[in-house]
């Protein structure tokens, strides 16, 4: 029923608004024309503004149709310029036009833009895009334009970007905090952290166009996310005609690497067709090494452990979609996505036990191989519609995704006695997850001008997602497999989120005030079949943010920001199920995790929109954190979620883009921040923990000739405590060089990753109680060749990006190694 009547009342909204929309009114005055490009082709998605002749202030704006024209009705007499903006091209401006009672209509010769060409030493560059760009609300990363792109994952391209940090399980923190939403395209994921990250391990960096970091989001959005919203855009052809471009190449670590794509576009007057394919193939190692006391009243036992690690992957990503362009207000699409990994892993897992350091009493030799199998497809079906030139607009989405996944892990130990011998039987135990996962979602954005200075936006969401994760655990009993009943669980989830939106920005002289409110009704139940644990909860929450930008002068800005949001558990930490790392290393889920609430602020001030600065201070309620403990009795460590009391988290980042010479282009991002753990037990103890750490990040671009460029970039992570573990710092350094040739249709790009070898973790308790220490080192250190070569039309068509209504429960799911 609640899904029937969100339907009905989003078919409403339409009727009425495209009711309305074609009331016509009266016009008294009307200017009108056609935008050409350089080669004298319709220019569509340009930019026009109408400007008071008298003191240049802009009256309205406007976006060329597919066909290059626009149009400006219902003006008063008066006085009016026409400035047209494209980025990277020369602005145009022409007029004055003088709207009177014998003239009140204008159509202009074809305006044409020229290209905005700087000389560089007598060499023409045309400028694009720089490489990290601060937006009022957003901070984007053009990862298209970084030679270090190149051959990457998703997930290695984050771990560059300024502010962010991923750990040794994938799971992303932003500005020193975890709970970050990740968005495909704009739309939610839905995933668990470990999907998540498995995932973005499956998408080829070569088919990513730009990362949109957003610490503060707004109303529209939805309220998951504490630490804020990562959007990963991925690449969409924008031209003319039929076009494309084919990637291939490898890279050497330890072991060899394969990548490669192929993008097609065929663009006209009424549609788009689009789709691309990326492949990726990757062999790499990993090693662990962890060292740790168990100590209790009676004796003290050593365990050294040492874990080496070869896995292999193979992931394939695609996407593929067609816009239709109905008329010159109205478009319906239709896209879908998806990715398919799989990969072998194998490990040798080596534990000396001793009641001594340095002492071997026994050890345990273990053989741990293992596969998997992930794939996700998501489809969306979606409408917009211009109402008017004024800027009123209506868009709907309907998306629907699948994911379907799972792991078989086999455990073979030995024991051993001091001589090596065998002193008892093997044991040995294997364990499969399967999992599927269902999503359905729509979503309904209407936007409407109040006056020139006021905007009303509002919207409707629902989204359905259906969990099943049948794990089971079987032990080898005389060469014959016997379901463990004890460890074996079938755990179902069910998660419902209605939700209602609604923003009013406006704008006085010299300041915007945005105000919004946000309401998610949310309906879930988790059901542990195996141990007849059910939990359901109900609750409706209200999400109000705030945003205030105020221009000082010309060169300086001030802002202030406000948001609730709420993190909500992942199916997978739910779960209640033991997942084994090896003999005596585990983790397990908690059924009865709670929501995390945080209350963000922040102000920034930017001086000539070039130096930014932001300082933000959060507190959040019920933190989900990873804990990483020690159970003496059975002699083991394990990680698992809970809900630690509060977290404060002050931050201070700056950003600094500098143009060195016009050759040398810099950009810089620090962020200093502080957490602050408090929860009054945990392992039967009061607990709190804080210490102020660093992340900083710098790409230097060199331009040698128009040909040949050479970025360089670095990042150092100092030593930070997240909940009740300590990570020691990490840095590294890495170098790319890109060569064009064929009149820039061909790209040869070599890229190097961590080219010192520097990059490994050490993680320790921040709980005295608590005697480890974790090592880790991985394949970090990779040289990659790639060429791309693009071919067919370069006439440039604007692009149109769909954010569907799916993508925060997509963020919430599990998608391959």
């Amino acid at each position: 029923m609640k899904l029937n009547f969100t339907l009905f009342i989003a078919i409403f909204f339409t009727g009425f608004l495209t009711a309305k929309a074609q009331v016509k009114t009266s016009s008294s005055g009307e200017i009108s024309g056609t935008v050409l490009d350089e080669n004298r082709k319709a220019f569509p998605y340009a930019s026009v503004s109408l400007l008071n002749a008298k003191d240049s202030t802009n009256i309205k704006g406007t976006l060329t149709s597919d066909n290059g024209t626009f149009q400006f009705i219902d003006l008063k007499q008066g006085d009016y310029l026409v400035a047209f903006y494209v980025v990277g091209y020369k602005k145009a401006v022409k007029g004055p036009f003088y709207i009177t009672q014998g003239k009140f209509k204008y159509a202009l010769p074809d305006v044409q833009m020229l290209q905005d060409v700087t000389l560089l030493q007598g060499v023409e560059i045309i400028k694009q895009k720089p490489l990290i760009e601060r937006q009022v609300d957003k901070t984007v990363i053009n990862v298209e334009n970084s030679i270090l792109a190149t051959g990457n994952t998703a997930l290695e391209i984050l771990q560059k970007a300024p502010g962010v940090s991923v750990d040794k399980d994938g799971n992303i923190s932003l500005k020193g905090k975890q709970g970050v939403m990740v968005m495909l395209d704009g739309k939610p994921t839905y995933l668990s952290s470990e999907q998540v990250s498995n995932m973005l391990r499956s998408t080829e960096g070569n088919a990513i166009q730009s990362i949109e970091l957003i610490t503060n989001p707004s109303a529209k959005y939805d309220a998951a996310g504490n630490s804020g919203i990562i959007n990963i855009k991925l690449k969409k052809n924008r031209n003319y005609g039929t076009n494309g471009s084919i990637t291939a190449g490898a890279g050497y670590g330890r072991y060899y690497k394969a990548n490669g794509g192929l993008t097609l576009n065929h663009r006209e007057k009424k549609f788009n067709v689009y789709g691309n394919y990326d492949y990726g193939r990757n062999k790499r190692f990993g090693s662990t090494d962890i060292v740790r006391l168990n100590n209790t009243a009676q004796n003290a036992t050593y365990f050294d452990q040492t874990n080496f690690a070869v896995r292999f992957r193979e992931n394939s990503n695609y996407k593929a979609g067609v816009d239709y362009f109905i008329n010159d207000k109205n478009t319906l699409g239709f896209a879908m996505n998806g990715y398919s990994s799989n990969g072998k892993n194998a490990a040798d897992v080596l534990t000396l036990i001793g009641s001594a350091p340095g002492r071997t009493d026994s050890s345990v030799v273990a053989s741990s191989p293992s596969d998997y199998k992930f794939s996700g497809m998501t489809y969306n079906l979606n409408f917009r519609s211009v109402l008017d030139s004024l800027g009123q607009e209506f868009s709907m989405d309907a998306d629907y995704s699948r994911y379907k996944g799972v792991d078989n892990d086999l455990f073979d130990n030995t024991y051993l006695n001091t001589a090596g011998q065998s002193y008892k039987a093997p044991y040995v135990f294997r364990t499969a997850a399967p999992t599927n996962t269902t999503i359905w979602a729509g979503k309904a954005d209407y936007s409407y001008p109040l006056s020139k200075e006021m905007k009303l936006e509002a919207g409707l969401k629902s989204s359905f997602v259906k969990t099943d994760n049948n794990f089971r655990f079987e032990n080898s009993v005389n060469g014959q497999w016997q379901n463990d009943v004890l460890r074996s669980n079938q755990f179902l989830y069910d998660e419902s989120i209605n939700a209602a939106y609604g923003n009013l920005n406006r704008k006085f002289k010299g300041t915007n005030v945005q105000l919004g409110l946000r309401l998610e009704q949310t309906n879930s139940k988790g059901n542990s079949i195996t141990d007849n644990k059910v939990v359901n909860r109900h609750y409706l929450n209200l999400f109000p943010s705030v945003f205030v930008t105020q221009e000082l002068s010309s060169n300086h800005d001030v802002g202030f920001s406000y948001s609730r949001r709420i993190d909500r558990p992942d199916y997978g930490s739910l779960n209640p199920f033991i997942s084994f790392v090896d003999l005596y290393s585990y983790r397990f889920g908690n059924p009865f995790l709670k929501p995390q609430y945080t209350n963000a602020f922040e102000v920034s001030y930017s001086f000539k929109k070039t130096l930014h600065v932001s300082l933000g201070y959060s507190h959040t309620s019920d933190v989900i954190s990873d804990v990483l403990l020690l159970d003496t009795a059975k002699k083991t460590i394990f990680i698992s979620k809970e809900n630690l009391a509060t977290q404060d988290s002050y931050n201070l980042n700056v950003n600094y883009p500098i143009q060195v010479f016009k050759w040398w282009s810099s950009s810089n991002n620090a962020t200093t921040y502080y957490n602050k753990f408090k929860t009054p037990d945990v392992g039967g103890s009061p607990f709190e923990s804080g210490r102020v750490a660093f992340n900083l990040n710098t790409t230097q671009t060199f331009t040698l000739s128009t040909t040949t460029t050479v970025e360089l970039s670095g990042f150092y992570q100092s030593k930070q405590t997240y909940g009740t573990i300590v990570i020691d710092p990490q840095y590294g350094i890495d170098l790319g060089i890109k060569q064009s040739f064929l009149n820039k249709k061909l790209d040869i790009k070599f890229a190097a990753n961590d080219i010192f070898k520097l990059q490994k973790s050490r993680i320790t308790s921040a709980l005295s109680s608590q005697n480890y220490v974790v090592n880790e080192r991985w394949e970090s250190q990779v040289f990659r060749l790639t060429a791309v070569y693009r071919f067919g039309s370069n006439d440039i068509k604007g692009a149109r990006q769909r954010s569907g209504s799916s993508t925060a429960e997509e963020s919430r799911v599990k998608s391959g190694g």
